[in-house]
């Protein structure tokens, strides 16, 4: 038998591509993770059209993954994460056919695989469920009008460091390093500023 038929290879091929393609959703951009996702997803669905299936099988797998997304929305739902991981790995073990053989894919490899590859891709899914409900730690709009202070000499254009991080500034006059400023809107990345003389001694 061709050796990129071989069932266990599929299986590692296959599990690896989805991985690297739910990554790519949460790392977009470097289309490292996109390319290799699409080589193996590519390599395991030539191997899934020339092995034997058993449909019954594929469909445990999609089954196990109903329990796997409602575990998703809570923590402390192990129960369904351990539900999960059980079909997937009978669905995996079972998913190719074989002559004489019980199984096709090592048992032992799916349990390892896969006893890995959930949790993370579990633990990822939460760490980014989480990120999405968190609310940002400031408005852009509420920067108007708050004090912040020139890190460098603006001249037209400068940096000034307000709410806790450094902004790109522009002025209309000249306002020296180390000056108080008054932030009067923001326009595109920059942020209008004028400077602040509500604490100058009279």
């Amino acid at each position: 038998m061709n050796f990129i038929l071989d069932p266990n290879l599929m299986f590692v091929m296959l599990v690896a591509g989805f991985v690297m393609a739910i990554l790519s959703v949460f790392v977009p951009g470097t289309g490292l993770l996109e390319l290799g996702a699409l080589f193996t997803l590519f390599i395991a669905g030539y191997g899934m059209l020339n092995l034997p299936i058993n449909l019954w099988a594929l469909g445990v797998i999609l089954v196990g993954v109903v329990p796997f997304l409602f575990a998703l929305r809570r923590w402390r739902h192990w129960s369904l994460m351990l539900v999960s991981l059980a079909a997937l790995v009978v669905g995996s073990v079972f998913m190719f056919r074989a002559e004489g053989q019980i199984s096709a894919v090592n048992p032992f490899l799916a349990v390892f695989i896969l006893g890995a590859v959930v949790p993370f891709l579990w633990f990822i899914g939460r760490k980014s469920i989480d990120a999405m409900k968190l609310k940002p730690s400031h408005s852009l709009e509420k920067l108007t009008g708050q004090i912040g202070e020139a890190r460098s000499d603006i001249r037209g254009e400068g940096t000034v460091y307000v709410a806790g991080e450094e902004w790109a500034a522009r002025s209309a006059s000249y306002i020296p390093m180390g000056k108080r400023v008054r932030i009067i809107r923001r326009e595109g990345l920059f942020l209008i500023v004028e400077p602040d003389h509500s604490h100058d001694k009279h």
